[in-house]
């Protein structure tokens, strides 16, 4: 009898997996029916001269501060320390269309699966379908909505949440520690155009080639004053997204440490981002994030100095991101899902 020949997953080309660690990866153990036929990249955060180590059997590449250090040199300082933000330089050396992402703490539920449906779905982000996602079966386009929307527009990022320990800030974990997300919803939807929401970068996917400039985790970590607004600050750069899970643990007392000027600030953030507007030269990825940059620094420098840090930040990622990458020059944006 013929050996059954193991089917080529969906993307297994044009997908690479990012995954931030400082630990070994035993994890991948509960992964490897989903992960193995695909590209991993592993940023190593911490003390450089660690050895993580890899299960046998997958495909891999891993970068550790010194690898950073010198591929990006002067411009490794836009690359957070101690602090998973550091994913994002695993966006920078990936050549692939899409890239997944997830931490080193999750497990069970094979979330890529849905991930690379939703990428290869068309978004509705301009009209909001009352009954979740219309291409999935058993689902379609509600009465009234727009016949001349109902192509959609390619998908740009897919967001999943997770089960068990709530994404919640620290203040709301300390007054409900023993509170589980236990129901899981299959459910899909569009998040529409222009819609602030908070991402979560532990359990993301996204195609690179649309969005990928503007994926920058901004700069968390060591010496910064701020943490754990990594992936919130990267969404609401890129304003628009829907759903998946996830299972996850994290200390509230240390969150709380790393959050609480985030906490204060976001009160001036979240209206920053619904003020922006984009002069209509700012027709690619790139043009739009410098014009962010120069806009973040005019206008949060009076809430605190670290915003013109993150201000140059952005622009050295953006410099980074054309260096290693000249062909995306003119990418121009999408949409997302």
């Amino acid at each position: 009898m013929a050996d059954a020949v193991t089917p080529t997953p969906l993307l297994k080309d044009e997908l690479d997996i990012v995954i931030p660690t400082i630990r070994n990866l035993d994890f991948l153990e509960m992964w490897r029916p989903f992960f193995q036929q695909y590209h991993l990249i592993i940023v190593q955060d911490g003390d450089p001269a660690k050895t993580i180590k890899v299960p046998e059997g997958f495909d891999y590449e891993l970068y550790n501060r010194n690898d950073i250090n010198r591929i990006l040199g002067p411009k490794a300082s836009c690359i957070s320390f101690k602090d998973s933000a550091c994913r994002c330089f695993g966006y920078l050396v990936s050549k692939k269309k899409y890239v997944f992402t997830i931490d080193d703490d999750c497990f069970k539920i094979n979330a890529l699966e849905q991930h690379i449906k939703n990428l290869l779905c068309p978004s509705t982000p301009f009209f909001f379908n009352t009954l979740y996602d219309p291409y999935r079966g058993g689902a379609d386009f509600v009465r009234g909505y727009p016949f001349s929307l109902r192509e959609g527009v390619p998908t740009a990022v897919s967001h999943g949440l997770w089960l068990n320990i709530p994404d919640y800030d620290a203040p709301t974990q300390l007054v409900k520690p023993l509170e589980r997300n236990t129901r899981y919803v299959d459910a899909v939807m569009t998040i529409p155009k222009g819609t602030l929401f908070p991402m979560c970068g532990m359990n993301l996917a996204f195609n690179r080639e649309l969005i990928g400039p503007a994926m920058y985790f901004g700069l968390m970590g060591d010496g910064q004053p701020i943490g754990r607004y990594d992936d919130m600050w990267a969404g609401w750069c890129t304003k628009g997204l829907p759903y998946i899970y996830h299972s996850k643990a994290s200390n509230p007392f240390v969150n709380l440490k790393k959050e609480y000027k985030g906490i204060y600030w976001q009160e001036e953030l979240i209206p920053f981002f619904q003020s922006v507007a984009l002069p209509k030269d700012c027709n690619t990825v790139q043009k739009c994030y410098i014009e962010l940059s120069k806009q973040v620094r005019a206008k949060l420098s009076k809430v605190d100095d670290y915003f013109v840090k993150l201000a140059d930040a952005m622009v050295t990622w953006i410099e980074a991101w054309d260096e290693l990458n000249p062909s995306s020059a003119d990418l121009s944006n999408g949409s997302s899902k």
